[in-house]
């Protein structure tokens, strides 16, 4: 917000799904909440409410599909009191039209052939793999005296803004990249990170650099950062829970 917008919270859905974070449903509930913004949302509780409403029968995997029902969305606004109709869906897909034993939708049930519960619609988690894509990275986790070395990511994209662990093309690469290095380098546990058009594999590298040695490595632009630095900064939150649960 300092960068983009001098410090002044954004006021609109179209400026806040542009900052770091903040993805199009959530932009917009801020904003009709905030602001009395008419735009839709579309979480999980929402897409069960409309589904079932609208007897959706497609599949919510294809983002032709989830595109349409985000038109439907828009076209079903009220023209005022946006923030009531939003705090509406919500309540209802949380606390009445639930995922199992729905016990909403009853004027829609001919629409649905008394099934609300098999709404929204996906394929499969086999299936819908297939039609993924799929990354494979690794991550360097270097220490030296007690501080990280993390990178800042890019202003677009995946964790966009988001400060993590440098980030290698393969576990090949980043093998290479440490190879003569003093110091001893451990592969921990893999990391599987499902995001909304692939699948992440990634292979962090925890690696101390010993103290008695003074010449660093040639590393990619960023910061060295205490733990207590490093959880106050913006982190994606598997680069999260890698870093707390694995320090020692």
């Amino acid at each position: 917000m300092v960068d983009l917008h001098g410090g002044a919270f954004p006021d609109s859905s179209a400026a806040l799904a542009r900052l770091p974070g903040i993805g199009r449903s959530t932009a917009a509930a801020i904003a009709a909440f905030c602001f009395g913004e008419r735009a839709a949302i579309l979480d999980g509780n929402v897409k069960r409410v409309l589904t079932r409403v609208l007897g959706f029968r497609a599949d919510l995997a294809l983002a032709a599909e989830e595109k349409r029902l985000w038109a439907a969305a828009e076209a079903l606004l009220p023209a005022r009191d946006v923030d009531v109709y939003t705090q509406g869906l919500m309540d209802l897909g949380a606390t009445v039209c639930l995922a199992r034993r729905p016990t909403c939708c009853r004027a829609a049930g001919g629409r649905l052939r008394g099934a609300p519960g098999r709404h929204p619609r996906a394929l499969p988690r086999q299936d819908r793999k297939l039609k993924r894509g799929r990354r494979d990275n690794a991550l360097l986790w270097l220490e030296y005296r007690g501080r990280w070395w993390l990178v800042q990511r890019p202003p677009r994209g995946v964790w966009a803004g988001l400060w993590t662990l440098p980030e290698y093309a393969s576990k090949d690469e980043l093998a290479e990249a440490t190879a003569g290095w003093p110091g001893l380098g451990t592969w921990l546990p893999v990391i599987q990170h499902a995001l909304t058009h692939f699948d992440w594999t990634l292979h962090p590298l925890a690696w101390r650099w010993p103290l008695r040695s003074r010449a660093l490595p040639d590393l990619p632009p960023g910061r060295w950062a205490t733990p207590e630095e490093a959880r106050a900064l913006g982190l994606p939150a598997p680069v999260r829970r890698l870093l707390e649960t694995t320090v020692s």
